[in-house]
């Protein structure tokens, strides 16, 4: 993966910070201990001790909130312009059963299988009110889940649907906090979801883009530039 696609990362930009301030920490912890001096007495200055054991102090209650909030925000890429965010490859199995190869920015990839007539991809996009956003906030995306989508609506409320998870992770993340405790993100303005399908085809290669909107757009791949 790219130092640039990393960069887009806000869990990779928040966990290299916190290490950055863990770093300093123990710079300011090591600086505050007793030194020699020339005649070989150990001396240490009680009130630059305690200013270097606070700043550490500090330093470490910061690393371990900024680590903290980068553990929430794992899966979520920055939305700073038009994004394209999975490829999508269609192989046939059998009568409305599908084998598909994603592939994700970055290079990775995984196969999943699939059942319906058209996949369906959602992802969640996170807003900030005007005030954040003055001071550069760029809006905030992950994706959800690909999930199996039948044609007759009949069809659809008779059958187990198929829905392949894509959010990268198994616990709590940023949406989860905003929406059990709203007082603590007081600048977050809207959390939603997006979604875009399109029509299953044997050997069909599709692209998902997000749009600078928070609007997801699925695009044949006659239609769309390959995933970078």
């Amino acid at each position: 993966m790219s130092l640039a696609t990393l960069l887009q990362l806000p869990a990779f930009v928040m966990l290299a910070i916190a290490a950055v301030c863990l770093v300093l920490a123990v710079a300011m912890a090591a600086g505050g201990r007793r030194y020699r001096g020339i005649d070989g007495r150990r001396y240490r200055s009680g009130a630059s001790a305690a200013l270097r054991a606070l700043l550490a102090l500090v330093l470490l209650a910061l690393a371990l909130v900024i680590a903290a909030g980068g553990w929430m925000l794992r899966g979520y890429r920055l939305l700073d312009n038009d994004t394209t965010v999975l490829g999508l490859a269609a192989h046939a199995q059998g009568p409305q059963h599908w084998t598909v190869d994603i592939s994700f920015p970055g290079g990775k990839s995984r196969t999943v299988e699939l059942n319906g007539d058209a996949f369906r991809v959602e992802a969640v996009v996170v807003k900030w009110k005007t005030p954040a956003m003055l001071a550069g906030a760029p809006p905030l995306f992950r994706l959800d889940r690909l999930s199996g989508r039948y044609d007759d609506a009949s069809q659809e409320a008779s059958t187990t649907p198929t829905v392949i998870p894509l959010a990268e992770h198994d616990g709590w993340d940023f949406l989860d906090l905003s929406h059990r405790y709203p007082q603590w993100l007081p600048q977050v303005d809207t959390t939603f979801g997006s979604g875009a399908y399109l029509p299953l085809a044997d050997g069909g290669h599709y692209t998902v883009s997000l749009m600078r909107t928070g609007a997801l757009v699925a695009r044949t791949d006659d239609m769309s530039p390959p995933v970078k």
